[in-house]
């Protein structure tokens, strides 16, 4: 019998009065599920969350007023691993590559969700590893992106995340094993010379975009200021700075795609403006930038200039 079950082209709905309670790869789970419901008033939250099926448990969860089946286990799983296949689920419940509410552009990693008809935008990364702390995070707190601490523990990876609320948005600055390790002016600063390096072009942190004319801000907020061991940030005399800003677009992207750098890795680097004659672009380009003295090539790897 078949009553308040749909089938689609490669799955099985189970669907009363026009609501959906849950999609599913067979007939078998769908029957299994339409029973368990009707048992149950039709309310997901009376649904147990393991129950022994022709000698196998099946771990059942409920997300977004949904049933799925989270897993088939030979034996009784722990309350742990239950936990652990809800919070999974939960996390990417359409097994998408980056999970939910993370998309990539380009090299940014970019936490987006849709809240009463509108876009909001948590952060940017330029690490996966970063996106998943902040989306699991937030995704634990209702979104509430106050709810970081500066230093916040991730029990996923065991390790400590330095974290900064700017504009709304969570900037992960740096990550440690060790809690005690942790110099959060140190920390400060590196994050503060990363955002001028790309303000100048002299580093590529596409991520870091929204925060590049608030430096002076951010140095009176952490109490100390952007320095380097190589560049002087203050220099109002440094003609560098007029020749990076002067360069054509392509030509700036591969300036900031060297970072002691192979021929090869700058073409990984700029895939997204594959064409035609591609390598001998490039290499045209990392001879003018030569000639200009903004590049210096040390046997097959280029290395930006301090001039």
């Amino acid at each position: 019998m078949t009553k308040y079950i749909r089938k689609n082209k490669s799955s099985y709905n189970v669907v009363k009065s026009s609501r959906s309670y849950g999609k599913f790869q067979n007939i078998d789970d769908a029957t299994f599920i339409r029973d368990l419901l009707a048992e149950n008033d039709w309310n997901p939250d009376l649904i147990n969350q393991t129950y022994e099926v022709n000698g196998q448990y099946l771990v059942l969860g409920v997300l977004d007023e949904k049933i799925h089946i989270l897993a088939k286990c030979n034996e009784k799983p722990s309350q742990k691993t239950i936990d652990e296949l809800v919070k999974r689920k939960r996390r990417n419940p359409n097994g998408s590559r980056y999970g939910l509410n993370i998309t990539r552009v380009f090299d940014t990693f970019v936490i987006k969700k849709r809240i009463a008809g509108d876009d909001y935008v948590f952060g940017y990364y330029d690490r996966i590893e970063d996106a998943e702390f902040v989306r699991n995070h937030l995704l634990d707190n209702q979104w509430n992106v106050n709810s970081f601490s500066q230093i916040q523990y991730c029990e996923d990876t065991d390790d400590y995340r330095v974290v900064e609320v700017i504009d709304d948005k969570a900037y992960v600055l740096a990550s440690f094993k060790d809690k005690n390790s942790i110099d959060l002016d140190e920390v400060h600063r590196e994050f503060l010379n990363r955002i001028t390096k790309h303000k100048l072009g002299l580093a590529q942190h596409p991520y870091l975009d929204d925060l590049k004319n608030s430096v002076p801000e951010l140095e009176e907020r952490f109490n100390t200021k952007a320095q380097d061991d190589v560049w002087d940030f203050k220099s109002t005399q440094n003609p560098l700075n007029d020749i990076i800003f002067s360069l054509a677009p392509f030509q700036k992207s591969v300036y900031d795609a060297v970072d002691d750098s192979t021929v090869e890795d700058i073409e990984k680097s700029l895939v997204r403006f594959r064409s035609g004659n591609f390598t001998q672009k490039i290499q045209r380009n990392l001879d003018e930038l030569e000639k200009k003295g903004l590049i210096a090539k040390n046997q097959n790897h280029y290395i930006k200039q301090n001039k």
